[in-house]
Formats: structure tokens, C-alpha cells, sequence
């Protein structure tokens, strides 16, 4: 993929994207993978500006929760380049709230999502896989509903042509080298170590080390 300074990256998912963003402000990327992105794109720009970056995390959603807002905060913005991040809490919810989200249901949901971005705006389109890096002996049990989880986002990032950043693997590898919350304090959410590894993932299978002013 080829990222244009005049590119419009928008990127939405759960608390991983918005990472503490200020709502009230439409250009505050928080303090995450996105605002990194953001920041390595604009230093690689001669003039620093860099494309346009617009962070539409929300905490707690899960993949419904896009689908009730994708109109005003994706198909009304009309980004040339769009970045899905979800699934973990249509895990978690199960675990902690009795709050299923059969992965049929899910992978439909997701799908309709990403078709809609390329027939209505023909946006590019970046998948990341949701992750887990237990902490606790109770997350373990958070694979049986994770791993069918992220084959189904796998398989709507395939059917809509969707690039994918590997997040788990990522991670996963990572915290064979240091301890899981180095990484992901509570085994989900990032830390800036974290975050930073997610940005070079997606820097790296966005092709945006050859951005063109």
C-alpha cells in the first residue's frame, strides 16, 4: 500500500485505538498506536505535515457498537485509507458480562462493515487482529472464544482485500523475550511498548516507509 501526504487516515476500534483520546477535540489521537503512526508519518513528509490522521476509538465497543456509529464516524468522513481494530471485548464480554458474540454473528457484522467502506468510498483497507497476553490464569480460558475470533477477522480482511497487521503475532512473540505486561498490563490494553510495536506493524504492512509527499 502506498500512503500520500494527502491521504485521510482514519483508524476505529475499541479503548487499544482511542488510547485516552480527547472526544471534544477531533484532532486528538491519544496517546496510542495511532498517534505513533501519526508521528512517524509526519517526520518521514519533507514539509512534517503528513497526512491527514483521524483516531475514532471508542472504549468498550465491540463490533455492533461500530456498526451503530460506522455512518457518522467513517462513511461521513470519507477516509482514503481505513484501519479496523475489534474483537477483544466481543471476548471479554463474555467472561466478565455473560454477554455473547457468536463468531458467525461478529464475522457478518465485520463484513458488512469493510464491504461497505469499499463500495461507498473506496477506502484501502488495514485489518488488525484483536490480541491477548494473559496475565492471570483466568484469561486462558479467553482463547476458546479469541482464536475462532480472529480466524473470522482474518477471513473478512481476505474477502473485502483488506491488509492485515498481525497484532497477536506480534505480541505473542515479543513476550517470549520479556514478561506479558511489560507489554499489555492487564493482558489487553497497551503498554507504550506495546503501542510502539503495534504502530511498526501497521507502518510496515502499510508500505508507508515510501510515502510520497
Amino acid at each position: 500500500m502506498q500512503i500520500n501526504a494527502d491521504d485521510t487516515l482514519l483508524f476505529i476500534g475499541d479503548s487499544i485505538t482511542d488510547a485516552g483520546r480527547d472526544r471534544t477535540d477531533a484532532t486528538s489521537l491519544g496517546n496510542g498506536y495511532v498517534h505513533e503512526i501519526a508521528q512517524t508519518l509526519r517526520s518521514r513528509t519533507s514539509n512534517g505535515s503528513g497526512p491527514r490522521v483521524i483516531n475514532k476509538g471508542l472504549n468498550g465497543n465491540r463490533v455492533y457498537d461500530l456498526e451503530s456509529r460506522w455512518s457518522t464516524d467513517v462513511t461521513a468522513l470519507r477516509p482514503t485509507v481505513l484501519t479496523v481494530k475489534i474483537g477483544i471485548n466481543d471476548t471479554w464480554r463474555r467472561y466478565d458480562r455473560g454477554l455473547p458474540s457468536p463468531v458467525h454473528d461478529f464475522e457478518a457484522c465485520l463484513n458488512r462493515l469493510l464491504a461497505c467502506a469499499t463500495r461507498t468510498f473506496a477506502a484501502r483497507l488495514v485489518v488488525i487482529t484483536p490480541f491477548l497476553l494473559p496475565v492471570t490464569p483466568d484469561q486462558e480460558r479467553w482463547f476458546d472464544d479469541l482464536l475462532p475470533r480472529t480466524d473470522a477477522v482474518l477471513r473478512a480482511a481476505h474477502d473485502n482485500g483488506a491488509q492485515v497487521v498481525r497484532a497477536d503475532h506480534v505480541l505473542l512473540s515479543a513476550a517470549q523475550e520479556r514478561e506479558p505486561a511489560d507489554l499489555a498490563p492487564d493482558g489487553v490494553h497497551p503498554s507504550p511498548l506495546g503501542h510502539r510495536l503495534i504502530a511498526d506493524a501497521w507502518l510496515a504492512e502499510a508500505g508507508a516507509g515510501s510515502m510520497r509527499a
